[in-house]
């Protein structure tokens, strides 16, 4: 049976944005999942990787910047999407809390969800690890505009997914900020991946793609949290 979804609403200093729980029986860590820049968290690449998460034992919130809540189109500056993250995973965190669960608390986002999830670790938000689905570490074609400034701060457990095609990150140069960053951070392709981890010649739907790359997802948080391991 698939874990069944608690709507909340999360309050970001004066207004509330959307969120969904999940919570398998006594799960092994809880991660809280951002969604992109051009969709909101109720996009099926989301859902179906949260899903998949469940059914590996990860208990999982999504939840909505405040621009999404209110429908506009232009993401939200820093500021508020730092503030946002934090309500999260103080939601979270209560969730875990209200069940008794002593997992892990990691944060995970797509492409501008987890470029901003490293941003409010890097300005003292807590958690155990950071999940980037599709990093954007410059704009398509500018790759001398990198995003990378803040990351080699950051000493938690990192995990970058990307697709070997995603025009938001030239392999060589992500290949290389990671490496700088240091062994807490891991590169992991999705060959023929694009920014959305379509690949050429396979037609999914985003469900599944979403769902492909729980796995991997689970098995770095558990190889990365010591209470986890056997």
């Amino acid at each position: 049976m698939p874990a069944p979804e608690v709507p909340l609403t999360v309050t970001v200093g004066d207004t509330t944005v959307t969120a969904a729980y999940a919570r398998p029986d006594n799960p092994s860590a809880t991660l809280v999942v951002a969604h992109g820049a051009g969709a909101g968290m109720e996009h099926p690449f989301l859902t179906g990787f949260t899903a998949a998460l469940n059914g590996l034992g990860v208990a999982t919130l999504r939840f909505n910047f405040p621009y999404r809540e209110a429908g506009r189109k232009f993401p939200d500056r820093p500021p508020v999407a730092i503030a946002a993250w934090r309500a999260a995973m103080a939601a979270a965190a209560g969730q875990a809390g209200k069940h008794q669960d002593a997992g892990p608390l990691w944060a995970a986002g797509k492409s501008f969800g987890g470029r901003m999830a490293s941003m409010a670790v890097a300005d003292g938000m807590d958690a155990a690890g950071l999940v980037y689905l599709g990093y954007p570490l410059h704009p398509p074609g500018k790759p001398e505009k990198l995003r990378d400034e803040h990351l080699y701060g950051l000493a938690a457990p990192m995990l970058f997914l990307q697709g070997s095609r995603d025009t938001f990150a030239t392999p060589e140069l992500l290949a290389d900020v990671v490496s700088r960053i240091g062994p807490n951070a891991v590169l992991q392709w999705v060959e023929g991946g694009d920014h959305s981890f379509a690949v050429a010649g396979t037609k999914r739907p985003a469900a599944e793609v979403g769902a492909s790359l729980a796995q991997p997802v689970a098995a770095f948080i558990r190889d990365k949290s010591p209470s986890m391991q056997s």
